[in-house]
C-alpha cells in the first residue's frame, strides 16, 4: 500500500505522553526530564504533557503534579495530571464501570496511553496545533530523558517519517541486548520512545486498548495503513531494569527470563546510573 498523502515538514506542536502505575519514587524525576526536553527544543509553538496516574496507591499523581509546579518550564508547558481510575480498581475480567476522563474498566495499558493521546490532541490544539504539525511523542514513568530527545525525533519527523521508533538505555551497567530483541537493521519498539504525527496516529485508530503490546500494536496499524515508521530514534530514555514491572508481557518480564545471564550492579550503581544502550 503507498503511504497516505499528507502534508509534510517538522512539526511545530510536540505533546508527551506518560502512563504511570505507582510511580512516586521515579515519576518526578521523569516529569523534570520531560520538561527539560520540551523547554530545550526551539521552534515550537506549542508543548504539553500528559501523565495518566493508573489505579495508583501511592503519591505518584501529586509528585508528578509537584515536579511541574516547581520546574522553570511550568509556564511554557501545558501540563495535565489525570487520575482516570481514582478509587476504583476491578478485578481482571470483572464488570467495566463508569471512570472520569472517559477511560472504562478494565483499564488496559493501550486505553492508558490512548487516554494520554487523546487528551495531548486537544491541548495541542487549543494552541492552534494542526493533527499534521503535531508530533505526539511517549515515554515511561520509571525512565528519564535527555535533553535533546524531543529534538532528536523532530529530526526523523522532518525527515518525513509518520512516526519514530528508538532504543532505551537501562540503569544497568554491562546489560547485554535482552534475548529476542531483533538486531540492526530491524529495531524494537519500545513504548518509551516512541514518536507519531498526530494525522497518521488519528487515522489509523490510535493504539490498540490491549494489556501488553499497545507499542507494536499501533505501529502495525500504521505500517498497515501505509504510513512510514522510521527505526533508530536515538536511545536517549534511561529506563529501569528491574524484573517486577506494572505490566505483563513488558521489558521487565523479558529481563526477568534472562535470569542468571543479567549481569550484577556494581556497588553504588543503581538507577540513574551509567547505562548501556540495548539498541
Amino acid at each position: 500500500m503507498s503511504r497516505p498523502v499528507r502534508t509534510r515538514g517538522a512539526p511545530s506542536a510536540v505533546g508527551v505522553l506518560v502512563p504511570a502505575h505507582d510511580e512516586a519514587a521515579t515519576v518526578a524525576a521523569c516529569v523534570r526530564s520531560v520538561l527539560t526536553a520540551l523547554d530545550h527544543t526551539p521552534g515550537l509553538t506549542a508543548r504539553a504533557l500528559c501523565v495518566v496516574a493508573d489505579r495508583c496507591s501511592d503519591a505518584t499523581a501529586a509528585l508528578a503534579r509537584a515536579a511541574a509546579a516547581t520546574h522553570p518550564a511550568a509556564a511554557r508547558v501545558r501540563v495535565t495530571v489525570l487520575e482516570p481510575t481514582a478509587g476504583v480498581a476491578p478485578l481482571p475480567g470483572g464488570r467495566p464501570v463508569q471512570r472520569p476522563h472517559g477511560v472504562a474498566g478494565p483499564v488496559t495499558i493501550g486505553a492508558v496511553r490512548e487516554l494520554a493521546a487523546r487528551t495531548l490532541a486537544t491541548l495541542l490544539a487549543a494552541d492552534g496545533a494542526t493533527p499534521a504539525t503535531t508530533w505526539l511523542l511517549g515515554t515511561d514513568a520509571d525512565g528519564t530523558v535527555t535533553p535533546g530527545w524531543v529534538a532528536a525525533h523532530l529530526t526523523l519527523a522532518a525527515a518525513v517519517a509518520d512516526a519514530g521508533a528508538g532504543g532505551v538505555v537501562l540503569d544497568l551497567p554491562g546489560l547485554p541486548r535482552p534475548p529476542g530483541e531483533p538486531a540492526p537493521p530491524e529495531h524494537p519498539v519500545y513504548g518509551a520512545n516512541l514518536g507519531v504525527r498526530a494525522d497518521a496516529w488519528a487515522a489509523v485508530g490510535g493504539f490498540p486498548p490491549l494489556a501488553c503490546g499497545e507499542d507494536h500494536g499501533l505501529v502495525a496499524r500504521l505500517r498497515a495503513g501505509g504510513y512510514r515508521v522510521v527505526p533508530g530514534a536515538p536511545g536517549t530514555v534511561r529506563t529501569s531494569a528491574r524484573t517486577r514491572g506494572r505490566a505483563r508481557g513488558g521489558l521487565a518480564d523479558l529481563l526477568r527470563d534472562a535470569g542468571p545471564a543479567l549481569p550484577q550492579p556494581r556497588p553504588g550503581v543503581g538507577a540513574g546510573g551509567a547505562g548501556m544502550p540495548v539498541a
